[in-house]
């Protein structure tokens, strides 16, 4: 009798321990492979050692396709301890003047820009004139100009451009959009996207229009922009759009604090969407079809991400994004796989277009057409 009564109450505490590790075993195991994974790896160079830089870094420890295999980076002191944290090589650290003997070094495959946004275009140039596939951060450049030159440049060099788009790879947005094109949504019908946060250090480079190459849009708005393109499944055909700027201290010429714009697609459906970099609480989608309904909230965050439907909630395990990310990257450089959703350059060039003509809609005031 002691030995069933211990046996239960063990069985109770598991159960009641179980909830609790749950998330946090489905984040750390559920990207396992069982047996381990054999096939070729991602040899990967990260330029630019930030922040987001350093939460690629990390993840990337958990990914089965990719490896950091060497780093480049203007500051000395963060390559020292990016190589004793990640056992990189000397012969594999470079400096913004010394990269292009990447090309003569067979430990490197590919490079992720993570720098500001206005240095991508000329950096993506030479990666691939060095020989090198290219993964860049959003937004891809600072103008569609600048986004085709990269595309076009890369086509040349025979090598793989691709983008950052997280959210393309994430287990609740695939499934919002395998339920939209099984018609579970029926018509679409109406997007609204919200994105943003209350943006703090004033003197920081997303600020500062020559390296930004404006304001929220070009860091926040951009999930927007691409998430309306994604969830309603069309691309638009006209934009317009309203600045509102309550701090042009913080806020200089060409830095946008608030937009407001408006998404037009062929088959009728609308969109309305939120820039901002003065408001938090601001992370959600919302599509509307004529069946049904789809919404997340937190959205576009790191996760984990929170989904329901008209059929009920989503949840799907969280797995850290860029470990999927850069996985899915090395099996479409690598394998030549077809993800659900476009990552490469030319999808980044349609988000350029789209930004350039917001941009134009609020000095003009006008709807502005878009052929994508």
């Amino acid at each position: 009798m002691s030995s069933r009564r211990n046996f239960l109450h063990k069985i109770t505490l598991s159960t009641m321990v179980l909830p609790l590790v749950a998330n946090d075993v489905f984040s750390k195991t559920v990207y396992m492979h069982n047996p381990p994974y054999q096939g070729p790896m991602l040899k990967v160079a990260i330029m630019g050692l930030g922040s987001y830089g350093n939460r690629v870094a990390e993840a990337m420890q958990d990914c089965k396709k990719a490896k950091i295999t060497g780093v480049i980076s203007g500051t000395p002191s963060k390559i020292k301890t990016w190589q004793a944290k990640y056992n990189i090589p000397d012969k594999n650290c470079y400096n913004y003047e010394n990269f292009d003997q990447i090309k003569d070094n067979p430990d490197i495959d590919a490079v992720y820009i993570i720098t500001p946004n206005a240095l991508h275009h000329g950096q993506t140039l030479r990666v691939a004139k060095a020989g090198k596939h290219v993964i860049c951060e959003k937004p891809m450049a600072i103008n569609a100009k600048e986004g085709r030159e990269m595309v076009d440049a890369c086509r040349a060099a025979n090598v793989k451009l691709l983008i950052g788009y997280r959210m393309r790879f994430e287990a609740n947005t695939l499934e919002i959009i395998r339920m939209r094109k099984e018609g579970e949504l029926g018509k679409v019908l109406f997007f609204q996207g919200l994105s943003g946060f209350r943006i703090g250090d004033p003197n920081q480079w997303r600020l500062d229009k020559d390296l930004a190459g404006g304001g929220a849009m070009m860091d926040i708005g951009i999930y927007a922009i691409n998430g309306a393109r994604y969830m309603v499944g069309e691309e638009p055909i006209w934009v317009t759009a309203q600045e509102t700027k309550t701090d042009p201290i913080k806020f200089k010429e060409g830095v946008d604090e608030t937009i407001q714009f408006q998404l037009g697609f062929p088959s009728g459906a609308v969109a309305s969407c939120l820039s901002t970099y003065t408001m938090n609480n601001l992370d959600r989608f919302f599509l509307n079809g004529d069946k049904g309904f789809a919404e997340l909230q937190p959205a576009t965050g790191y996760g984990p991400i929170k989904g329901r439907t008209h059929k009920g909630t989503l949840e799907l395990p969280h797995v850290t994004h860029q470990t999927v990310q850069m996985d899915e990257m090395a099996g479409i450089i690598l394998e030549g796989k077809e993800p659900v959703m476009p990552v490469g350059g030319a999808d980044g060039v349609k988000d350029m277009v789209i930004i350039d003509a917001i941009f134009e809609a609020v000095k003009t005031g006008g709807k502005i057409g878009l052929s994508l």
